[in-house]
Parts: C-alpha cells; structure tokens; sequence
C-alpha cells in the first residue's frame, strides 16, 4: 500500500519546530506496514514569516518522504475561513499539480484535520478515484464549526470515507451532524523509543537538577488554551503550603514573556522555571526527573503529552478539558479538576505529591498507547476503506 498524508503544518527534520508531532510519530510507525508514505504540507507563500519557521523537505527513514509544497495563494491570509471554497480550489490545484509533476503514486489519501486538508483531500478524491480518511484532532474548532453548521464541513464529511476522531466524547456530536459518516475511536499515541524510564536520580544528575526538591513538569506550546496562567497561579497557593517545589515548563511560544511578568510578579523565579524548546533527547531526562506531570489546558483533543509521563510512571494532575478526562480514567494514574481553578488544581496537585503511587501499574496502562498499537488500529480502517 503506498499512502498519500496530507496535513496543515508538520515538524522540521530536528522537530525543533514540533507542530502537529504526533502526526510524525503515527507515520514512523505506519511505515512498517506500508511500502511509501508521501507527507504533503501545503504552504501558502508567506505563511513561514507567520509561524517564524523555514520549510526544507526531508525524508524519514527510506519510506516516508516529506513535501512542503509552497505555493501562491491570493486568499491568504484574509480569507481562510471566509471564501473556503475558492481555498480549497487553490490549495487542492497546487496539491494535484505538484503530485503529477513528482509522479507520486497512492492508493489512500490520509488528511489530519477536516479544514483545510481533509477538504483538500476530498478534492482530489475526485480527481485520482482514491478512497479518503480523515483524522479529527480539533477540539474547540470542530464543535464551533458544527455549531453553527458550516457547510464546507458538512461537504468535507459526506465525501469521505471514513473520519477517525481520537476522543470518543464528540462521536455522537459529528454522528448527529453527518449521520452517513462513518467515524472510529483511535487516540493518539507515544513512541516507545522516544520516551524511556530512566532512573529519577539518574535523569537528575544529567540535568543538574537537585535530589531533594519535588519536581513538576509541564510540556506544552506557550499558547493561551494550555493554561499555563492558572498552574502559575495555582504554584503561588502550592508554595504557600511547602516551598521544596519547582515547577519546570518546557515549550516555546509567544506568551513566554507574559507568563514571566506573571512569575516575576508572583515572585515565584525559585518555584517556576521556563525552559523554552525542550529537545528530543531531554525528553525523557525530564519526564523522568518529575514527581509528577501536571497538564493544566482549557482545552485537549486527546494530549499526548500525558500519555508520554504515564508510560515512565509518572502520575499526571490535569484539567476537565475534552480528552484527559479520557486517558485520567482512573485515580490510580492522576487526578482531575475543572480548567480554569487554579486553587482546585493546587489543591489536586499538593494531593498527589503525597500518595503513593503505583508507578508500574501506571506504566502498564499507559503501553496500550503505544504508536505501534494505534498504527495497528488505523491500518485496519485504512483496510476497510479500500476494499468497501
């Protein structure tokens, strides 16, 4: 099977730039069951000045080959969400003209996200006769879209073959708005190979962290729907109770200098700590450093991130937000609390440095989300498809 993955934004070679990663991470481990994956990011020229990122096309392993397809786009960027129609005729036109000049050859077309690229890819469903499916990984943006019916969406569903929502929450909600679509739970997953258990003194000492502090860790996009202002918040009522606490926020973004006027203000520079981009390879010595992983968002399709702390045994402290409620199933692996309380979320978060927890049973849960396990899963839709 050769795969066509069409997606808005995709990491560089290093993921120095990291959106939309766990697309990445799914294709590393679709690739073993396939013979070619050809990843088509379609870029609007000018769109690199707005993301402050550059665009130069790699290729992962010997299977999967990675496009940015740059292209002139007069839309961009007054008309994204206004003239969808007229977009879609642009970007599915610099999509098709760029396959036919590489000869690039598939047999499924995978879209991550309904708008712009699974709309793309129903375009050129038309125009190659392949079948379509789509991986829905908005959360906020799905149920504003469905709320007030929008059309091109509705158009998107009913052309596709099959739609893979990685929360089980909205299943009914898109069932409702497009009864003949056909849509499967399959959560997002994490890398084995990525995220390792290393011993937490071990993990310390490479970091130059103390042993005798407990340590949060938070990774996430500095963006306002992760939350970072309320766990800020919550960390000035947490060091009220115990001052051995240091919370570690790892991640870029453009609230960087906000949320440090906010620590600063708080007088919490000891006990909040920004780290910006967090590489590859200090992933797991972070993960493995924390006492605990605290994920504070208003807003979660699935969050991975989570997942990547349960599978070393660290236990998580996250918000009500649309997915962690559904990895946080049970007590024994974290705790809840509603978004946007940061005195409930110190309250959960000074609860759970004091209970034992069983790290292995959090380990072992946490391996049914492997990327490999997913793959699996998304192979067996993509098998569906292409034989209905």
């Amino acid at each position: 099977m050769k795969l066509l993955v069409i997606v808005n934004d995709f990491p560089n070679e290093d993921n120095s730039y990291g959106a939309n990663i766990f697309v990445k991470e799914q294709l590393k481990a679709i690739q073993k069951f396939v013979d070619e994956i050809n990843v088509v990011v379609p870029l609007p020229r000018g769109i690199e000045l707005k993301r402050k990122t550059s665009y130069q096309n790699y290729i992962i392993g010997h299977k999967i080959h990675v496009h940015f397809v740059k292209y002139n786009n007069p839309l961009f960027p007054l008309a994204y969400s206004k003239l969808k129609d007229e977009w879609i005729w642009v970007e599915s036109r610099a999509v098709s003209k760029f396959i036919k000049k590489k000869g690039i050859e598939f047999d499924l077309i995978h879209a991550h996200y309904s708008w712009p690229s699974g709309a793309v890819a129903v375009r050129l469903k038309e125009e190659f006769g392949v079948p379509v499916v789509i991986t829905e990984h908005t959360h906020i943006t799905l149920r504003k879209m469905i709320e007030r019916k929008d059309r091109t969406l509705k158009w998107t569903w009913k052309n596709t073959d099959a739609l893979i929502r990685v929360n089980k929450r909205d299943i009914p909600l898109i069932k409702e708005f497009c009864p003949s679509l056909k849509v499967y739970h399959i959560p997002n997953g994490y890398n084995q190979d990525r995220i390792r258990t290393i011993p937490k003194s071990e993990a310390r000492k490479k970091l130059g962290l103390s042993q005798d502090v407990k340590i949060l860790f938070n990774l996430a996009r500095l963006l306002p729907y992760k939350g970072h202002r309320y766990l800020i918040d919550a960390m000035s009522i947490v060091v009220k109770e115990r001052d051995d606490i240091v919370c570690f926020i790892g991640g870029s973004g453009p609230l960087k200098e906000k949320l440090q006027e906010q620590i600063n203000k708080l007088g919490l520079q000891e006990h909040v700590k920004l780290l910006g981009f967090v590489p590859d390879d200090q992933l797991a010595l972070w993960v493995n450093a924390a006492d605990l992983f605290v994920l504070p968002s208003l807003s979660e399709s699935f969050g991975i991130v989570q997942i990547e702390a349960m599978a070393v045994g660290i236990p998580v402290v996250a918000t009500i937000n649309g997915g962690s409620e559904e990895v946080i199933t049970s007590e024994d692996y974290g705790l809840l609390c509603p978004p946007k309380d940061p005195e409930c979320l110190a309250e959960k978060i000074l609860i759970a440095l004091e209970k034992e927890w069983d790290r292995e049973k959090i380990r072992k849960y946490a391996r049914q989300f492997t990327w490999e396990n997913i793959a699996k899963k998304v192979l067996e839709v993509y098998k569906e498809v292409i034989l209905q």
